[in-house]
């Protein structure tokens, strides 16, 4: 199969990409200009130079295709650069699939995020919005809703490995955030899926027409708490970490006066979201894969001990 692959420079595309080659299929990628040193390391059938907003771009990179992945996602928005939710995680979505259409490339998989919905954030919005657009379209579509994903991120943003950073590698106690007031309750809990586990349900899904028109929640073989994730990422490390509560309320309102400053860690919609769970059954990846899951423990952590990693 020739698929084109959107977003295929990022930590979950780059992977997306390997295994769809491995597994046979020929790639088209779309690079933005001055990310092609970010191209993975395999044979790529095609790269065209441009982004989600150039039709002759996606019109190009589409040509001959069977098959699509849209994989594009941000974790915050820079307005000033034209970088927001609304143009890659919606418009990027419907100019793709327009373009799919006019090229006969009738499958469409889209990688969402798990907790979607309307009214919500404006991450959770667009994402919603992405795949209601193309559930009603004539295409032939399959959505995968994660929850985080973890997994060796070869120079790219990858959840555990931004936790080290952020929380597990500086001097002073991690963060651990709780929703309510009384630090025990309201946990923040997260079903954390190996990359290669998502990748392998990837490509199953391109190869079976039984997934069309399913959306599947994606969450790994355990449901962790914030703070448990954090003293896994230290045991990979060989640290050990203080973990000071932190309700969610107080960061909102810390987010709300600093937030505009470029090194506050979090957004307020990124609170919001933290404070709604991130849980997802793992049943639905597991018949995807037809494997055992990849569980997120320290030996699974090791690559945060590779100095790239940090």
């Amino acid at each position: 199969m020739k698929i084109t692959v959107f977003g295929g420079t990022g930590f979950v595309g780059s992977h997306a990409v390997r295994s769809l080659v491995a597994a046979g299929h020929r790639v088209s990628l779309l690079v933005r200009s001055g990310s092609e040193h970010k191209i993975p390391d395999v044979e790529i059938w095609r790269r065209v130079t441009g982004d989600l907003c150039d039709e002759a771009a996606l019109d190009s990179v589409l040509k001959d295709c069977d098959a699509v992945l849209y994989s594009v996602g941000l974790l915050k928005e820079f307005p000033k650069q034209g970088i927001t939710y609304e143009n890659t995680q919606y418009q990027g979505v419907v100019r793709a699939a327009a373009s799919a259409s006019r090229h006969g490339a009738r499958r469409f998989v889209l990688i969402s995020a798990n907790g979607v919905k309307q009214p919500g954030t404006k991450y959770q919005e667009t994402k919603l919005r992405a795949e209601q657009h193309l559930m009603n379209s004539d295409l032939d579509v399959t959505i995968l809703r994660p929850s985080v994903i973890f997994g060796d991120p070869d120079g790219k943003i990858e959840f555990a490995t931004q936790l080290h950073r952020d929380m597990v590698a500086q001097p002073f106690p991690a963060v651990g955030f709780f929703s309510g007031f009384m630090p025990g309750r309201g946990q923040v809990l997260m079903s954390p899926a190996h990359i290669g586990d998502v990748t392998t349900a990837l490509c199953t899904v391109f190869e079976s027409p039984a997934t069309i028109s399913q959306t599947y929640l994606i969450g790994g073989p355990e449901i962790l708490s914030w703070p448990e994730m954090i003293r896994r990422i230290a045991a990979a490390v060989d640290r050990r970490k203080w973990i000071v509560p932190m309700p969610i309320g107080l960061m909102k309102l810390m987010a709300l006066l600093f937030g505009w400053l470029p090194f506050f860690p979090v957004t307020r919609d990124q609170l919001t979201m933290l404070a709604e769970n991130n849980i997802a059954d793992p049943d639905a990846l597991e018949q995807l894969t037809g494997d055992t899951l990849t569980p997120m423990t320290a030996a699974n952590l090791a690559y945060l001990k590779k100095p790239d990693a940090h």
